[in-house]
């Protein structure tokens, strides 16, 4: 008998069954509550999580997986084919990873994360096929939209952040880049700039596309001249680069769209260095709307996306697919967010 003013221990409850039977209600309730499914009433729910932490009570993830036949982990990727030195320490890759992580961990699932340098065209092959994974989010299509498009046509949980394309086969999320660049262009010429520069690598769709969106703006303007500048994104070359291609350009230029903030934000250092005035004699348009884009000196014009809401659209899809729903594609309308520094 346990000495007077000392609570007797709880019995410990050893199955759901016995959980189920305590709350009066049934085990498929009990293991529902426990996973938090929202179709049990938030009360009820309250009251059995409490119950089974009172008990000592914890679910058998391990049984639970093997029953539904789910591993309640999702793949996050990164492929780094044409830009294979970048990291995921990039602010962009960082701002988006943490708007997913948000959401897969707020609706039960772990999560695994992957930077792969494609050496094959087997790699995503390798990666949904491990049974480690209930889906997979894909981060960017680089130079691997080919062997994307090959697995999604076989293995359906699969989401890809990037632009779309009419005949892809793969559920892509992303801004429409060619709109977005032709919003930073539009930009600079109603500011007068006439002799522009883009800086970024095209090899990737999106860049690509962004690129495509600058000459629509300039298409028929016999008065502006465009030249195109491959800028690698990795932190080691980007700033070398950037120095070499702006004295390559020299006084001949007096408006900057940049493919990425990161880019625009170097180019705004190397100016700085060399005592240009930004945006009296160059004006600078970065692409993305990172929060690093407020603290700039001057602060960075550039084209958001809503890279939140494409989380979200990323993770709804993924869920959708996941359930045998063949979820479209998404794309986000970019905004032009004019500061300082154009």
């Amino acid at each position: 008998m346990p000495e007077a003013g000392i609570a007797a221990p709880r019995q410990r409850i050893r199955n759901i069954t016995e959980l189920a039977q305590l709350a009066g209600v049934s085990p498929g309730t009990v293991s529902r509550a426990l996973a938090g499914k929202t179709l049990v009433n938030p009360q009820t729910r309250e009251r059995i999580q409490t119950l089974a932490r009172e008990h000592g009570f914890r679910l058998n993830q391990m049984a639970s997986r093997l029953r539904t036949q789910r591993t309640g982990v999702i793949g996050v990727v990164f492929p780094l084919g044409h830009e294979n030195r970048q990291h995921i320490s990039d602010p962009f890759f960082m701002s988006l990873f943490g708007y997913l992580a948000d959401e897969l961990t707020e609706s039960g699932h772990d999560i695994m994360l992957s930077r792969v340098i494609p050496g094959d065209t087997e790699w995503l092959d390798r990666i949904v096929d491990s049974g480690m994974l209930d889906g997979a989010l894909v981060i960017g299509q680089s130079d691997q939209s080919a062997v994307i498009d090959a697995v999604a046509a076989r293995y359906l949980p699969l989401v890809v952040w990037g632009s779309h394309r009419p005949d892809q086969v793969h559920c892509t999320v992303g801004v429409d880049n060619r709109l977005g660049g032709r919003l930073a262009a539009e930009r600079l010429l109603a500011i007068g700039k006439t002799r522009l520069a883009f800086l970024g690598e095209t090899r990737g769709p999106e860049i690509a596309d962004r690129l495509a969106g600058v000459r629509d703006a300039i298409a028929g303007r016999s008065d502006v001249t465009l030249r195109v500048m491959p800028t690698p994104l990795s932190s080691e070359a980007m700033a070398e680069q950037v120095a070499e291609q702006l004295a390559e350009l020299g006084d001949d230029l007096d408006g900057i769209v940049a493919a990425s903030d990161v880019i625009a934000m170097m180019v705004l250092r190397v100016l700085h260095e060399r005592g240009a005035r930004v945006p009296q004699g160059i004006a600078v348009v970065g692409f993305d709307d990172l929060p690093l884009a407020t603290r700039t000196v001057p602060q960075l014009t550039t084209v958001r996306q809503d890279i939140a809401a494409g989380a979200k659209a990323m993770v709804g899809a993924l869920m959708q697919r996941i359930a045998g729903v063949a979820a479209p594609a998404t794309i986000l309308q970019p905004e032009l967010i004019i500061r300082e520094s154009a």
